[in-house]
């Protein structure tokens, strides 16, 4: 039976998009290969099952990279299901439940939204790590390269990062450091890779390896990660626009300890599953 499906986008990091009203939805990691598979499927960074909410959730929400893992968090995934959310019931505002907790996100503005992530993770055994280390600043060489010399920081948005501050984000190793820090034995649940270049207390270039999926135009959570990571070493404010290839995020990091991100969502187009 053919399953109806939405291609949809944030800031480029693409998704696809699967309602389970009609049934039943459980792929297994070859099946989400094959729909993530840019020249033989449909083609995505993740793909996303919007299922029925109950107690107060207005929908259930699970992510899965290109390589098949189930994962915890999606911030832009997040974003473009709150919208579509908010779009088909008239709310402001809609409450998400997913692996990494319950998320709300709230409309700001024409096709714009913004997701209260919650609290970062900030202990080393929150991200996860290994081992015992300060997050704010790892006393371990994950990579050798004369730009990735300053000691990266650990953050959890309910998935692993970890963000190396570096001179210019756009000459950054991204693809030769990112698989293999990706992969660390420091990293249990293997980590997401940011590479951000600090241009002022309240702006952050950024480019990001997501784990399972490799370099993206754009990673919600990697922008929020990036964020609290920048702030708690005073490099920047307690809030940025995050520069990433696919457009901008604003990210907030409250007083509260919520992390707010707030950016665009977009429909591709429609589609069936086979």
């Amino acid at each position: 039976m053919a399953r109806p499906f939405l291609k949809m986008n944030g800031l480029s990091n693409d998704f696809v998009v699967v309602e389970t009203r009609s049934g039943p939805f459980d792929p297994t990691a070859e099946e989400v290969r094959a729909i993530a598979n840019r020249e033989s499927g449909v083609g995505c960074d993740q793909l996303i099952a919007l299922d029925k909410g109950d107690d107060g959730v207005d929908a259930r929400v699970r992510f899965w990279n290109a390589d098949g893992e189930e994962v915890g968090a999606c911030g832009n995934g997040t974003r473009c299901v709150g919208w579509l959310l908010m779009q088909s019931t008239g709310k402001d505002e809609v409450v998400l439940e997913t692996k990494a907790g319950r998320l709300v996100a709230t409309r700001a503005g024409e096709r714009l939204v913004s997701v209260d992530m919650g609290e970062p993770g900030l202990a080393w055994n929150e991200i996860p790590l290994a081992e015992e280390h300060d997050t704010r600043a790892l006393d371990v060489a994950l990579y050798h390269h004369a730009d990735l010399m300053a000691p990266p920081g650990c953050v959890s948005m309910g998935n692993p990062h970890v963000v190396f501050f570096v001179p210019d984000a756009e000459q950054a190793p991204v693809t030769e450091a990112g698989p293999v820090v990706e992969t660390h034995k420091l990293f249990p649940e293997h980590v997401n890779v940011g590479f951000a270049q600090v241009k002022g207390r309240d702006r952050i270039r950024l480019k990001v390896w997501e784990r399972g999926a490799g370099l993206t135009k754009a990673c919600g959570t990697g922008a929020c990660a990036a964020l609290v990571a920048a702030a708690r070493r005073d490099l920047t404010g307690r809030h940025a626009t995050l520069e990433l290839d696919g457009g901008e995020l604003f990210i907030e990091w409250r007083q509260d300890g919520h992390v707010i991100m707030t950016g665009p969502a977009a429909v591709d187009f429609a589609g069936e599953l086979p």
